[in-house]
């Protein structure tokens, strides 16, 4: 039996229970006067009951984890958050823009979602004998900002479908629910510190916006326009997951056409929304211009990603 994982780097620099101590933290390193308190949901990882079973588990895992780092967590029961969830048209999707996450946490109730999709799927390789895999993808999501904060996706492979499931099961132990507590732990707290600056942060007043669908420019102002497009690549975890999915990049330009900020407005995980950035962010552009002056804009880059056909990967 043979377990394979995708880990969150960061925090695997330091054992689970301390990573979520230290998630405690104030942005500024000092410790915080209060435990940290956080809601979460974890809805169903499909409609299957596998991915019911796997969500259950998951949920309370968390619970102990929370005991032992030192974290207030208020575990939303799990069959109404479903039934909100699905009350607000939600579906299993795990390719949402931050507004649909927002809305979604609104409905259900919390500080943070956790969604996934789990599967057991036999494979037949050419090289070697067939086998199970069992997979799940865990996604771990702000309601507040509806940012996409971590993802991870452990999986199992045996000669069975029943040990392959029970082999993902261990694979999502305690120090699994802990990595995923820390996160959502240490963005609690980055997102309280971003509140109390937003009011100072000012945008330019000459910015002009075409990040709204639909939106087209007057007759005094010029688009800004890539010089030279180019293409994130679709990434070994998003092929191992067969992924297929859109991300939405929101582009801040200078007066120079140059990338200044960039916000993944419509996230998918499994490093494509990583490599949207970086590919952003090696792109020139030329600038907007109102009345034949360069001016800052803001745009929106979509990129669709599809799995290769299999020669290709």
């Amino acid at each position: 039996m043979r377990l394979s994982f995708v880990f969150i780097t960061l925090l695997l620099l330091a054992p689970a229970h301390v990573a979520a101590r230290r998630a405690a933290r104030a942005p500024d390193g000092h410790a915080s006067p209060q435990p940290v308190s956080l809601s979460v949901a974890v809805l169903d990882f499909g409609e299957a009951e596998e991915g019911r079973r796997v969500a259950e588990h998951l949920a309370k895992l968390l619970t102990v984890a929370a005991a032992d780092a030192g974290v207030r967590l208020s575990a939303r029961d799990r069959g109404l958050s479903g039934a909100a969830a699905r009350g607000v048209g939600y579906r299993g999707s795990l390719n949402l823009t931050r507004r649909e996450a927002r809305d979604l946490g609104a409905a259900v109730g919390c500080d943070f979602l956790i969604l996934g999709d789990a599967r057991t799927l036999r494979r037949s390789p050419s090289e070697r004998p067939p086998f199970y895999e069992a997979y799940a993808s865990v996604l771990v999501v702000s309601a507040r900002t509806g940012r996409l904060v971590a993802w991870e996706r452990p999986a199992a492979e045996a000669a069975t479908a029943g040990a392959a499931a029970a082999a993902l099961l261990a694979a999502l132990d305690s120090l699994a629910a802990a990595r995923y507590l820390a996160v959502a732990a240490r963005e609690f707290a980055r997102e309280e510190h971003d509140l109390s600056r937003r009011a100072t942060r000012d945008e330019p007043a000459a910015l002009v916006d075409f990040s709204a669908e639909g939106t087209e420019a007057a007759e005094d102002v010029r688009e800004p326009a890539p010089f030279r497009r180019l293409r994130p690549q679709y990434t070994e975890a998003a092929a191992r997951a067969e992924a297929e999915a859109t991300v939405d990049a929101v582009v801040d330009l200078d007066e120079a056409g140059e990338v200044v900020r960039v916000e993944i407005e419509r996230w998918a995980g499994f490093g494509l929304d990583e490599e949207v950035e970086a590919t952003v962010r090696r792109m020139h552009f030329r600038p907007a211009a109102r009345d034949g002056r360069p001016v800052p804009s803001r745009v929106l880059l979509r990129y669709n990603f599809r799995r290769p056909p299999p020669e290709k990967r």
